[in-house]
C-alpha cells in the first residue's frame, strides 16, 4: 500500500487495483499548486468523507474525467450526480453501513462536525452529515480517515469494531481538534501503527505545524508520519 498526502485533507491511497482519492481539494488548496490532472490520472475511487468546499474539492471534474467510483453520503452523491455525474458509478452510504468498492469496502462512521457546500452566491447547500471512512483491504490492511471531527468516546466501539491499522488525523484546531486533543483520542481510543496528521498548515487560521500532535504521541507506540504535500509512503 502507498499513502500520498496532497495538503489539507486530501489524501492518495494506491493498493492492488485500487487508485483511490480521499477528499481531493487541491484547486485552491493553500497547500497545493499543482492541479489535479496529475493527480487523477487513472484514479478509480473518489472518497468524500463530508460536503464543505475544502473536502469536496475537485471531485466533481475528477469524477467526470475519469468515470471513477463515487463514495460518499447519499446527499452528497446525489447532488454530484445532480451535477452530471454518472448515477451508475456513485455508491452511498451512511453512519453505521459498508459498502463493497470493488477491492476493498468502504464503513462509515461518526464524525463530529457539519456539511454543507457554499455556492458563489454565499447559500450553504445541506450535504448530509459528516462522517469518518474506514477502508479495509484483502490484504488485511486499514485505513481510518477520520474526516473533521472533534474527539468523541465512541471512537472506542470504532477502534472495537475495525481495528484500523493506519490513522489518517485531523490536527489543525478550530475547525476540528487541535493537537493534543488528536493525539488523546490516538492515544486513548485507538492502537494505530501509524498515525498521519493532516488538516493542519494550509490556512492561515488554523494550526501550522504538527508539533503538538507530535509532542502528545510520543512514547504512545505508534509511529507519528508528517507528510510535505506530495509526501508518500508504502505500508
Amino acid at each position: 500500500m502507498n499513502i500520498t498526502w496532497y495538503g489539507h485533507s486530501a489524501f492518495g491511497i494506491e493498493n492492488g487495483d485500487a487508485k483511490i482519492l480521499i477528499d481531493p481539494f487541491l484547486t485552491g488548496s493553500p497547500a497545493w499548486d499543482k492541479g489535479w490532472e496529475d493527480v487523477a490520472e487513472g484514479v478509480t475511487h473518489v472518497l468524500l468523507t463530508h460536503g464543505h468546499n475544502d473536502h469536496v474539492g475537485d471531485a466533481l471534474d475528477i469524477l467526470k474525467k475519469t468515470g471513477a467510483m463515487l463514495v460518499a453520503n447519499f446527499e452528497i452523491c446525489m447532488w454530484l450526480v445532480g451535477q452530471g455525474v454518472d448515477e451508475g458509478k456513485v455508491n452511498p452510504g451512511n453512519t453505521g453501513g459498508t459498502v463493497e468498492c470493488g477491492g476493498f469496502t468502504v464503513s462509515f462512521v461518526r464524525a463530529d462536525h457539519s456539511s454543507s457546500f457554499q455556492t458563489g452566491g454565499g447559500a450553504n447547500i445541506y450535504l448530509g452529515n459528516p462522517l469518518g471512512l474506514v477502508l479495509h483491504f484483502p490484504d488485511g490492511k486499514s485505513v481510518y480517515h477520520m474526516g473533521d471531527t472533534d474527539i468523541f468516546s465512541d471512537m472506542g466501539l470504532i477502534n472495537e469494531l475495525h481495528q484500523p491499522q493506519i490513522g489518517l488525523v485531523p490536527i489543525g484546531d478550530r475547525f476540528t481538534m487541535g493537537g493534543a486533543v488528536a493525539a488523546l483520542a490516538c492515544r486513548r481510543f485507538f492502537k494505530f501503527e501509524t498515525a498521519i496528521p493532516c488538516h493542519y498548515g494550509s490556512f492561515p487560521i488554523i494550526d501550522q505545524s504538527a508539533d503538538n500532535f507530535v509532542a502528545g504521541m510520543d512514547g504512545s507506540g505508534t509511529d507519528v508520519l508528517t507528510l510535505e504535500p506530495g509526501g508518500s509512503a508504502s505500508f
